[in-house]
């Protein structure tokens, strides 16, 4: 059998819940001569008779009724996953898998994710947290967000964030018992939350700049983490100093539980970007993501 017979098998599996040609029409919202001929042609092709007719009434035969029980469920299950998947007018379903470091958590997707899922709750939302750059096309992901010099210059970027700093910081404890650096030479002396790449396995060297000369200083430590906010934290407690983006600590810097020195050093970056492979192949829950946090986070 070269294909399969939806249509017929749709009418006779009405005709056999309604035990009624009429009552079959009804429901399927057709004539009763289309639901007559539907369940005459698949006797047809299967060379067996289904239904038994009369002038006033209609019953399965044996074959009819070895059918529904084979049939059935399955176009029960087909009829139940097309309404799952299926949008009403103005809807939009589908799946948007992303590939996020975990900075971005705080600075895009809590503030993010909520009034998305709030408008649009039959798109699922997969979030993988992942420090390494990913082939998002091998992965399997529809997006990835990065900051933008770490993404290649072939995929298509959309700004999420503005740009914003890496400062150096400490808390008014640790600095009061160590002094503060000057100099991006002296954080050599003092204790540093160390932060190392889970791609490299390397440490990560604290990148400063001022004017046209930038620094590249192998900041050593007891505490070394392969997480950024990790390091912040540890700092506030008077562990140390950290390095970190000015925007996961504002409100720290804010209460005077951290501080930043060597602020003139401090570098600034693009900011964080979303990026995909090509405008053709945008879905509609990645182009809705991206308006929301557009809207959200830049006020576009």
């Amino acid at each position: 059998m070269d294909d399969i017979p939806f249509t017929q098998l749709q009418a006779f599996l009405a005709v056999a819940r309604a035990n009624s040609f009429i009552g079959a029409a009804r429901e399927l919202s057709i004539s009763r001569s289309a639901v007559s001929q539907s369940v005459q042609q698949l006797e047809e092709r299967l060379r067996v008779v289904l239904v038994q007719r009369t002038t006033r009434s209609v019953s399965l035969t044996d074959a009819g009724r070895r059918l529904v029980e084979r049939v059935g469920p399955v176009f029960a299950q087909t009829a139940a996953a097309l309404a799952e998947v299926s949008a009403k007018p103005g809807e939009v379903v589908g799946r948007l898998r992303l590939s996020v470091p975990h900075a971005a958590v705080s600075l895009i997707l809590e503030p993010v994710l909520p009034t998305f899922r709030e408008r649009y709750p039959r798109v699922e939302i997969e979030l993988v947290l992942d420090e390494r750059f990913v082939d998002i096309v091998a992965g399997g992901y529809d997006a990835g967000v990065r900051l933008s010099e770490s993404i290649e210059r072939d995929m298509v970027q959309v700004r999420l964030t503005e740009p914003f700093r890496f400062v150096v910081v400490g808390s008014p404890g640790y600095l009061a018992r160590h002094g503060r650096p000057r100099r991006p030479e002296d954080l050599l002396k003092h204790e540093c939350i160390t932060f190392r790449s889970p791609t490299t396995g390397a440490l990560y060297a604290w990148e400063l700049e001022r004017g046209r000369k930038s620094w590249r200083v192998p900041v050593r430590g007891g505490i070394a983490t392969n997480d950024g906010l990790l390091c912040s934290t540890l700092a506030k407690r008077g562990l140390g100093l950290a390095y970190s983006p000015e925007a996961w600590i504002r409100d720290e810097l804010r209460r005077g539980e951290l501080e930043v020195v060597l602020e003139e050093y401090a570098p600034g970056v693009p900011g964080y970007f979303l990026y995909y492979p090509s405008r053709n192949q945008q879905s509609a829950p990645l182009r809705l993501f991206v308006e929301t946090a557009k809207g959200l986070l830049l006020g576009r």
